[in-house]
């Protein structure tokens, strides 16, 4: 949002006026670099007394260029001390009029720079009279980018020098998300949140890789969008002059290259749905999905164990974690249980074979679930409803649900013992879903049967003006006719095992810029 001269604060037209003056004194308050060859952290870490200590009065050997955002400063006349924020850190910087100059230190520096202004320092590391390791700006001390607005201060409790409570002047998780930026050089612990997604993403890259799975991309730009039941966001191509889908999922495609003779594959990427957004929903998410051709659903099961054990371990040193209060145990052994028995096992009642209208009975009247269904719901609704409230909400430690209604899985291989059933589960941890695998369908005829009644259904409910006809991918039907392995498939909802494995509790806090709403003025 762009800001008028009428609504600058006090602080921001200052701000403003400190830089014209910069540049009238010559100063350029945004240069094009500066060389840096050590961070916060790193200085603080490999600080030697007896190696680097500069006697009184000489340079130190321990020379560094460091760069960061001034967060805090005290000028005491001749002298001042500032705390440089970097990626890594914050680091004490002791700054003298006799080392800058008297001219810059006075009429520049203590006049013109600001809490939240980027600066450049060359000099050496010392430690102070009162023990901490400080940065002395000897040699060269620049402004890199003024910072034209404030930002919101900080006040840090401690106790044996650990944080222990940090206050913010902004605490709104609306402001965090919307100034994710803001957010990120003022609170750590943020920082290390997406630090940590980041470890997650590259171990589970690592584990996939060493197991001679290929990494590929797909396309987002779909003719067809299929690979689960969602509304899509539709756009135009203005050349091919024909519409075109961001994808839900990346499935369909990602099997067509089992047909094409690659037998392990995976992808990581961006899926979108144009639905709600909720602390687990956001219309754009991050999925990785992986199909290992001539596997099934239980061998599926224990690579997912052996998946999330080794994730979690990169994050926590061990396979367990704490979230929502409950300790959480990735390293034992994983229950499974088959979806009907674990409704079974929650309610008193088998609802297996059982048709819609009676599981709608059940759910309204008995299980004090009338609101959240109704008589038109078909009996994958009705199901997936009856066990998303009395089911999922208790299932803390890992745990596989097994074997679901075909109803609700157009695309898993129908079970090998058990009618109107298939080979499907999903992993349940602290009663969220994080993951979905299948034994994957690839009998073509079967397959065309459940796309034309799954078009048939989302006509009617997503896309009433289209023929159903034109929802149904006939090159996935015909990469299928030459022939798919067998394969198991996983999904694993990226956003939401990163909210696991750092304990956040919305999708908002595990996404750098999450969808919002347009700001208000």
């Amino acid at each position: 949002m762009s800001t008028s001269p009428a609504d600058l604060s006090e602080q921001e037209q200052r701000r403003r006026e400190e830089r014209t003056e910069l540049e009238d004194r010559g100063v350029d308050p945004y240069p094009y670099a500066w060389e840096v060859d050590a961070r916060a952290e790193e200085i603080l870490d490999t600080f030697d007394d007896e190696k680097h200590q500069p006697a009184d009065g000489e340079a130190g050997s321990y020379e560094v260029s460091i760069a960061g955002r001034i967060v805090g400063l005290r000028v005491m006349g001749g002298s001042a001390f500032f705390d440089l924020r970097d990626e890594s850190g914050t680091i004490q910087v002791y700054v003298r009029s006799q080392d800058l100059g008297e001219e810059f230190y006075e009429e520049v520096f203590t006049e013109l720079f600001d809490i939240g202004d980027v600066v450049g320092i060359e000099g050496f590391a010392f430690r102070t009279g009162m023990g901490e390791v400080t940065v002395r700006a000897a040699d060269d001390f620049q402004l890199l980018a003024k910072s034209l607005r404030p930002p919101p201060p900080v006040k840090e409790e401690t106790e044996d020098g650990d944080v222990v409570e940090r206050h913010y002047e902004v605490t709104d998780k609306e402001f965090r998300y919307r100034q994710r930026y803001v957010d990120l050089f003022v609170n750590p612990d943020t920082r290390d949140i997406f630090r940590r997604r980041a470890t997650l993403l590259s171990t589970m890259r690592d584990f996939l890789d060493d197991r001679g799975y290929l990494e590929v991309e797909t396309p987002v730009l779909q003719p067809v969008y299929g690979g689960a039941s969602a509304r899509p966001f539709k756009t135009h191509h203005n050349a091919l002059d024909m519409p075109l889908y961001l994808r839900i999922a990346d499935e369909l495609y990602l099997k067509r290259l089992l047909v094409g003779g690659l037998e392990g594959v995976y992808e990581i990427g961006k899926d979108f749905r144009n639905e709600g957004l909720s602390r687990f929903h956001n219309p754009e998410f991050t999925m990785m999905e992986c199909y290992v051709a001539y596997k099934d659903y239980r061998w599926m099961m224990d690579t997912t164990e052996d998946l999330l054990r080794t994730v979690t371990t990169a994050l926590h040193d061990e396979p367990t974690l704490t979230f929502e209060g409950h300790e959480i145990d990735m390293g034992g052994s994983w229950t499974r249980v088959p979806f009907f028995d674990a409704i079974e096992d929650a309610t008193g009642f088998d609802l297996y074979q059982e048709d819609a209208d009676r599981v709608h009975d059940v759910a309204a009247n008995e299980l004090g679930l009338a609101e959240d269904v109704d008589s038109d719901m078909d009996l994958g609704e009705l199901l997936d409803e009856v066990f998303s409230e009395t089911v999922e909400p208790t299932l803390i430690q890992p745990t596989f649900v097994t074997d679901y209604p075909v109803e609700l899985s157009p695309l898993a291989k129908k079970h090998r013992e058990k009618d109107g059933l298939v080979e499907r589960f999903e992993l349940v941890v602290a009663g969220r879903e994080i993951a979905n695998a299948f034994s994957e369908l690839n009998d073509p005829q079967d397959q065309r049967e459940r796309f034309e009644q799954q078009a048939r259904q989302r006509a009617a409910e997503v896309d009433a003006d289209v023929d159903p006809a034109d929802l149904i991918d006939e090159d996935y039907l015909r990469a299928l006719e030459y022939g798919m392995p067998p394969a198991a498939g996983l999904g694993i909802g990226i956003d939401r095992l990163t909210m696991l494995l750092t304990g956040q509790d919305s999708i908002r806090d595990v996404i750098l810029f999450p969808l919002l709403r347009p700001e208000q003025s």
